[in-house]
């Protein structure tokens, strides 16, 4: 799963860790498609974009969309993470929030059922 993607990851620390988010994701959620898009994993449901990460030098990167950064922004403050209005950052040095990366694909398996495009349109 994402094995070509993930040899891309130089940093051993950091390969390991993306490994271990995205073995979780497909073993917490087998019904999640997986695609590479944009060059970084990506999990979609009947279509509609759920959860992607990317890495960089100091922090693994979740982008679940703006609207579950939005309305979880106190969980993400309160487990010691930075956001952006589009993507969530968990340093390198930091343990991963598994429960906050539940409720992020949880938020949207729910929000966007029946949503007919990859990405919300604005408003939605």
């Amino acid at each position: 799963m994402f094995n070509e993607y993930l040899s891309q990851i130089k940093n051993e620390d950091h390969r390991r860790r993306t490994r271990e988010v995205l073995t979780w994701v497909h073993a917490t959620y087998p019904q999640l498609e997986k695609r590479i898009a944009w060059g970084n994993p990506h999990f979609t449901h009947e279509g509609t974009f759920i959860i992607a990460f990317s890495t960089a030098s100091k922090h693994l990167a979740v982008t679940p969309e703006g609207k579950p950064l939005a309305v979880f922004a106190q969980d993400i403050q309160e487990a010691g993470y930075e956001a952006t209005s589009m993507i969530m950052r968990i340093p390198w040095n930091k343990e991963v929030n598994y429960d906050l990366l539940r409720t992020f694909i949880d938020y949207n398996l729910k929000d966007k059922k029946g949503l007919t495009t990859y990405w919300r349109k604005p408003g939605q």
